[in-house]
């Protein structure tokens, strides 16, 4: 910062004029808003206490008069929305983290928890997901979920990203880093699922289902809770999606699992993951990325996005530690099987609170993700029989569910919505766990036994998965013999 003594001319007078014009120019500029207000009232106050003196100053008062007024005006109007540096630095940065976190974190993550014979078919659905859904969002994903002002589902205004230029913003950032941030979410949403149905799915038909989901089950959602629909209308809070991600990830996982059906073996054969360090090494991956899911979803660089990078790491800590008591005590030994998949649990259940609740009520989410996600992950699924092969639903579906429960349940003072109550934004918050259930259900239902009335058989045969979905759906092997 450069600084000038008291009392020393300001250095960008009208050199060579009168003082009268000066005086009448400096006036002008200030009235008009050409020249910063600040600079042009000291050049006032110097002109007229200067040479001209007291009859000069007396002659420019009225000018005097308009300028204050107009300067006033000026101040009470909305400060003009500029681009900031930082705030798109950052949001460039947390694009990228999120796009680490499907490529390669979860690819990583799933590889290692399937067995050798099928890793390279996961690798490949993740691939995939960024190929397919990249396009698909810039066509028409973006557009179905930030515009129009539909209840339930935006429109096609902004097809093609039609409208935009490189000047255009959103908030401090471009709006081309906007579209960026949140198509890094839709890449990894639907790429979530495969964890439900993997080793039997043909590629085909994965390929045909999240393209089609995406487009009826994520892009409403997204628009419904953060485009401008009633999920968001009505309070329901999710700050980095809670709702959007995880809970429709994982519901519509549990009905594709249900709907395709067990692994041949199943219960009855070693299904062990192949490979615990790709696995350890993924859910790391998604836990650095977890910084740009999260505390980028604040779209600046800002005390917010600082609270949710600090919430997050303290619940997804939290987590790992609760899990791998509560396996060493259940089962007398703690696993790095049991801490990877806490960690993830913890990143999933923060993820809608993580700017609403104090680095203390972040604690409280971890650790109930912990209970909760153990509990549906070694009980629920042995009870009720189905085969969530990477156990999908019991990280992301009931993980998801309890951290849009807990956003209510621990808000922060601060973030009390105006006339709503502790009690009524837990109802409803309550209100959009049962409707995203519902919806993610129900819609993923109906996508698959349409699917395969189209497609015929969902599944790969019978001969085909005891072979190995890597060599008989994409003629490769992981690993030589």
């Amino acid at each position: 910062m450069r600084f000038r003594a008291a009392g020393a001319a300001p250095p960008s007078l009208f050199a060579g004029e009168s003082s009268e014009r000066q005086v009448h120019r400096a006036c002008i500029e200030v009235a008009t808003g050409e020249g910063e207000n600040a600079i042009m009232r000291e050049k006032l106050t110097f002109l007229s206490i200067g040479r001209a003196g007291m009859g000069l100053f007396a002659t420019a008062l009225p000018l005097l008069l308009l300028a204050a007024g107009t300067a006033f005006g000026q101040g009470m109007d909305e400060p003009e929305v500029l681009l900031d540096s930082g705030d798109t630095a950052w949001m460039l940065t947390s694009s990228a983290l999120v796009l680490l976190m499907t490529l390669p974190g979860l690819a990583l993550f799933y590889g290692g928890l399937v067995r050798g014979k099928n890793v390279l078919s996961v690798l490949v659905q993740c691939l995939a997901s960024a190929g397919l859904i990249g396009v698909l969002w810039v066509l028409v994903g973006y557009s179905l979920a930030f515009s129009g002002d539909g209840r339930f589902v935006g429109d096609l205004g902004e097809f093609l990203l039609g409208g935009m230029s490189p000047e255009t913003l959103n908030g401090t950032i471009p709006a081309y880093v906007f579209v960026m941030f949140q198509g890094m979410f839709a890449i990894i949403t639907p790429a979530l699922m495969l964890g439900a149905f993997a080793e039997r799915m043909r590629f085909s038909a994965y390929m045909c289902f999240i393209a089609i989901w995406v487009l009826v089950v994520y892009c409403p959602l997204a628009h419904m809770v953060w485009g401008g629909g009633w999920i968001g209308g009505m309070g329901a809070m999710d700050f980095a999606g809670g709702l959007v991600v995880h809970m429709s990830s994982g519901f519509s996982a549990l009905a594709a699992a249900i709907i395709l059906g067990k692994r041949r073996g199943y219960g009855t054969e070693q299904m062990a993951p192949h490979s615990l360090p790709l696995t350890v090494i993924g859910a790391s991956l998604l836990w650095v990325g977890w910084f740009g899911f999260n505390a980028g979803s604040q779209l600046a660089a800002d005390g917010t996005a600082g609270l949710a990078f600090l919430t997050t790491q303290t619940a997804t800590a939290t987590a790992v530690l609760a899990w791998l008591l509560i396996e060493w005590m259940h089962r007398g030994k703690p696993t790095v099987l049991g801490g990877a998949t806490a960690a993830v649990a913890g990143l999933v259940a923060i993820t809608p609170a993580c700017a609403f609740v104090t680095p203390g009520g972040s604690i409280l989410v971890g650790l109930g993700a912990a209970i909760f996600c153990y509990m549906a992950v070694t009980m629920l699924k042995p009870g009720a029989g189905y085969d969530d092969s990477l156990d999908v639903f019991g990280v992301h579906g009931v993980g998801g569910a309890w951290g849009a429960l807990a956003t209510g349940l621990f808000i922060a003072p601060w973030a009390v919505q105006d006339g709503v109550s502790w009690g009524g934004q837990v109802m409803k918050q309550v209100a959009s766990i049962g409707f995203t259930a519902v919806f993610a259900i129900v819609a993923t239902t109906i996508i698959l036994y349409v699917l395969r009335v189209i497609l015929g058989d969902l599944r790969v045969s019978e001969e085909d998965e005891s072979t190995g979905v890597d060599l008989t759906q994409h003629s490769e092997s992981a690993y030589s013999e």
